[in-house]
């Protein structure tokens, strides 16, 4: 396992398709999903949950994606429904972050979405640990209620994105980050 630092600059985003298996076993999702349960929780809320997509499942889902794409382009060609339906079969794992946050006397609902997203990146940093690839997508269907509906999310439940994982054919590319010193300023210089 390389060191923390390492580890944290060398993780990039690998191309969902190109995601290959064998999957994570059942040990090594279980250290994911324990990861990605330690993030910062102001107030213990635990204002996310993950639902599993693997094997079968992941074609189950995708026949939801499929309908809910139907409904929202019912002249949509045959070609473009089947590439829906297979939105979730480009990775043999897929974790959907599940933010639940929602008002609280002391929380603000921000913090609770930004712990959810704080879980979403360990995950993919995690898998980068154990030697897969992760790519953190939202894409339509991540804000259709039917789908959301056939995920079973609850009303005030949101998706923050679909953790793909599985095994990258070669080491992702970099891409352009930006200068340091248009992001960063020090305050009062």
């Amino acid at each position: 396992m390389p060191d923390a630092l390492e580890l944290l600059t060398t993780r990039r985003s690998s191309k969902a398709a190109e995601l290959t298996g064998p999957a994570p076993s059942a040990a090594e999702i279980e250290t994911l999903l324990t990861v990605a349960s330690r993030v910062p929780d102001h107030g213990k809320l635990a204002p996310w949950r993950f639902i599993l997509f693997e094997g079968e499942a992941r074609r189950l889902a995708g026949a939801a994606i499929a309908a809910a794409y139907r409904v929202k382009y019912p002249d949509a060609r045959p070609e473009h429904v089947d590439a829906e339906r297979d939105r979730l079969l480009r990775a043999p794992l897929v974790i959907a972050v599940v933010s639940r946050a929602g008002p609280h006397a002391k929380i603000p609902e921000w913090e609770q979405v930004l712990s959810a997203g704080a879980a979403a990146m360990a995950l993919v940093v995690a898998a980068h640990a154990l030697g897969y690839g992760a790519n953190w997508i939202t894409e339509w269907y991540a804000y259709d209620r039917g789908v959301l509906d056939a995920f079973g999310l609850k009303p005030h439940e949101r998706i923050a994105g679909f953790i793909h994982i599985g095994r990258p054919p070669h080491p992702p590319e970099d891409r352009p980050r930006p200068a340091l010193d248009d992001i960063a300023v020090r305050f009062g210089a």
